[in-house]
């Protein structure tokens, strides 16, 4: 018997259905001589630090860099139920072997290896690694199974940016917390130079100032003609006056057929892109939608950086073409005959091929689907339409004229065949949404191509004066491509992979910058907070640096190549954080107001008498006594209640339970505080609570004696 562990419940469902394992059990399904069970995403995470040592419990310099030598693993508590249900699966004796069916991607690799080891599995495994959850797709799969040692440094690679993410985030945000003295300062290899590119973008616009310049344009009929800038309004003013009335001649005409070759086909982030600029979607929200249908076997994989097919998917992808043209509304010219292998090539293939539909769509009724699994489902199946289509062609024409020796420009253009962009102008049609306008430096392009004249006599000129833009803010789709290709521009060409994070995280570090208060949205706009602008400005480049971590992203798909080890990839990051932690050891005491967050002070603390302030977590001694305040009898106090106790009055709370589960009211009087201590986790937790005596209001005695 073969066990069969995937990431999630929905993909188990799927593979255990074509498997024939249709059995329900507890936490697995059984069948046709196969066990398939799934992860929760990561079961195991790496320890606390103060699993090393409890010197590292306290946040503190002295302790700093924490650097494991063995690095040590442990279950998460949420999802222990699962992971004792796999292991016992693992060590079941009718197992002989076992199927790795996490997601085909650094991340699966990482759940399955961690989960694998720390259940001290010894069975031989091997890999599934498939793009779609078809049941054509999951059973060639398992026909060519990977042998298990085949993507070690794979796992390897994925090993190597868990903990140099551990690393960096852990010893960066405890640094610059203890440094300033405020909020949490969380600082990550990834999220913190996404973050600088926004703040530094955002102080280029605060930075800019507009400057005037100017134009001369010119009716001609059915044209307008315009000059180049003027940067002084004078000079513009005299060669208007020039002009007035006089004759503009057409010195030169220049037509010629251009076109625009069709779009490459999805890889994740380009979707995101899209859907974020057409639809206004999140990247995160992209990336569920797509999960979603992945599940529902309608797209294939969607973690993917790839915008090419394998070249032996053509027959495939023109059977996928065939099924969206009749189950999906789009309507191709009589003319439209795709161009498949223009799609194919598998020398461009990474770990998967680019995103498409499946035939599945032929049996799924698409207008049950919910409305934003729709928009995406159609976004995807365009995206394949164009990318196999005609290039879009169109007629161009550049015209000069000359009136009294100053030149105009005449710029027009006349589309000759939609092509490929047919099919993206129903799709935007089928939601109502307007296309973009082709914008030139000098206003809208000029959509008439009607024969200009030789000469226009008594010509009207006028001035036309406009304002230097500024840079745009980010939104999620242009910051999505900015992540893409950061230090693209200090990287060699012969690098194997560019930019911030991976197609599968940065839709992740977005939000994560988001739920820490360093970014806000506003509508599709990414702006920085004024922690998130503070943060930038004190940290060094060696974290926020774009170039440096797309370097180490770079050198994670090299250890995933064996073309560079991962002893040495951790040396480069163990270096980094020595040295950050030896240079910033200091600050000035006017710095450490920078993030001080305003406090009110409640009372006195009855252990150690230092003050007792609110923090964003609640109340608590500012002398880190170890003195618990919140809470009374499992009952969360409110601040004013903690002032009147720290002051020894009595107070009401209502809602207090008793051993059998009943609710009661008591006063509860303050009366010194007691020592208190426990076990958790193999450790010892020790700290001091306030002692309470009660008092019962008249009516619960009454109550009592009835």
């Amino acid at each position: 018997m073969q066990l069969v562990v995937t990431e999630k419940p929905a993909v188990a469902r799927v593979i255990a259905e074509v498997l024939g394992a249709t059995e329900k059990k507890n936490g697995y399904l059984e069948g046709n001589n196969w066990l398939v069970t799934w992860c929760y995403g990561h079961l195991v995470e790496p320890v606390y630090p103060e699993a090393y040592d409890e010197r590292f419990s306290k946040w503190v310099y002295e302790t700093l860099p924490i650097i494991p030598t063995n690095w040590q693993y442990q279950i998460k508590e949420e999802t222990r139920e699962q992971f004792e249900i796999i292991k016992s699966l693992m060590w079941d004796d009718r197992v002989t072997s076992i199927v790795e069916a996490t997601d085909c991607a650094r991340e699966g690799e990482l759940i399955f290896r961690l989960v694998y080891q720390m259940a001290e599995c010894d069975k031989p495994f091997t890999r599934l690694w498939i793009n779609s959850l078809e049941e054509s797709a999951i059973r060639k799969g398992f026909e060519d199974l990977i042998p298990g040692d085949f993507l070690n440094n794979l796992y390897l690679s994925a090993r190597c940016r868990q903990c140099a993410d551990w690393l960096v985030g852990l010893n960066a945000t405890r640094l610059f917390t203890v440094l300033y003295q405020g909020k949490t300062l969380k600082v990550g290899r990834v999220q913190t130079p996404t973050l600088a590119m926004v703040v530094d973008r955002e102080m280029q616009i605060r930075n800019f100032k507009k400057t005037p310049y100017y134009t001369i344009q010119m009716p001609l009929g059915s044209y307008t003609a315009c000059t180049d800038k003027y940067e002084m309004k004078e000079k513009a003013e005299q060669d208007m006056i020039l002009c007035s009335g006089k004759t503009a001649t057409v010195t030169e005409v220049k037509r010629e057929e251009k076109s625009i070759a069709p779009p490459k086909l999805y890889d994740l982030t380009s979707l995101q892109r899209d859907a974020n600029r057409i639809f206004g979607f999140t990247a995160k929200k992209t990336l569920d939608l797509t999960q979603s249908l992945y599940e529902k076997k309608l797209v294939t994989y969607p973690r993917t950086d790839c915008n090419y097919l394998s070249d032996e998917m053509g027959a495939t992808t023109e059977g996928v073409i065939k099924a969206v043209l009749e189950h999906l509304a789009f309507s191709p010219a009589e003319t439209f005959q795709p161009e498949v292998k223009r799609v194919l090539n598998s020398k461009k293939l990474t770990d998967h091929h680019a995103i498409i539909p499946t035939v599945q769509i032929e049996k799924t009724d698409i207008a049950k689907l919910p409305e934003d699994e729709q928009k995406i489902m159609n976004l995807i199946a365009c995206r394949l339409l164009a990318a196999t289509a005609e290039k879009y062609r169109y007629e161009s024409m550049t015209a000069e004229v000359k009136c009294e020796n100053i030149v105009f420009h005449v710029k027009a253009k006349k589309v000759v065949d939609l092509g490929w962009k047919a099919f993206e102008e129903q799709m935007r049609g089928g939601y109502a949404i307007e296309p973009e306008k082709e914008e030139t430096e000098d206003g809208a392009m000029q959509t008439v191509l009607e024969d200009l004249q030789e000469c226009y006599a008594e010509v009207k000129p006028e001035i036309v004066e406009r304002y230097t833009k500024a840079p745009a803010r980010f939104t999620e789709a242009t910051l999505l491509t900015a992540m893409e290709h950061a230090g693209a521009d200090e990287i060699s060409e012969e690098a194997e992979r560019k930019g911030l994070g991976t197609t599968a995280t940065r839709a992740d570090i977005i939000e994560k910058l988001i739920k820490d208060g360093f970014l806000v949205r506003d509508k599709k706009t990414l702006l920085p907070t004024e922690d998130g602008e503070k943060l930038i400005t004190i940290l060094p480049d060696s974290v926020k640096s774009p170039h440096m971590t797309a370097e180490w992203e770079n050198d994670l798909v090299l250890v995933s190549k064996g073309e560079k080890t991962a002893y040495m990839f951790m040396r480069s990051i163990e270096d980094m954080v020595r040295e950050l932690v030896a240079t910033y050891h200091s600050i000035s005491e006017e710095e450490k107001d920078l993030f001080r967050v305003e406090q009110e002070v409640l009372g006195h603390c009855p252990h150690c008498g230092k003050d007792v302030v609110t923090g964003k977590y609640g109340a608590y001694c500012s002398g880190k006594c170890g003195l618990g305040i919140q809470r009374a009898y499992g009952h969360t106090l409110t601040p004013m209640q903690i002032k009147e106790v720290l002051d020894g009055k009595k107070i009401f709370v209502k809602g207090l339970k008793n051993k059998a589960g009943k609710s009661y009211d008591a006063y509860l009087i303050p009366d010194g505080v007691e020592e208190y201590s426990y076990s958790k986790d193999g450790s010892e937790k020790s700290g001091w609570n306030i002692k309470y005596r009660m008092e019962f209001p008249e009516h619960n005695n009454k109550r009592g004696r009835r």
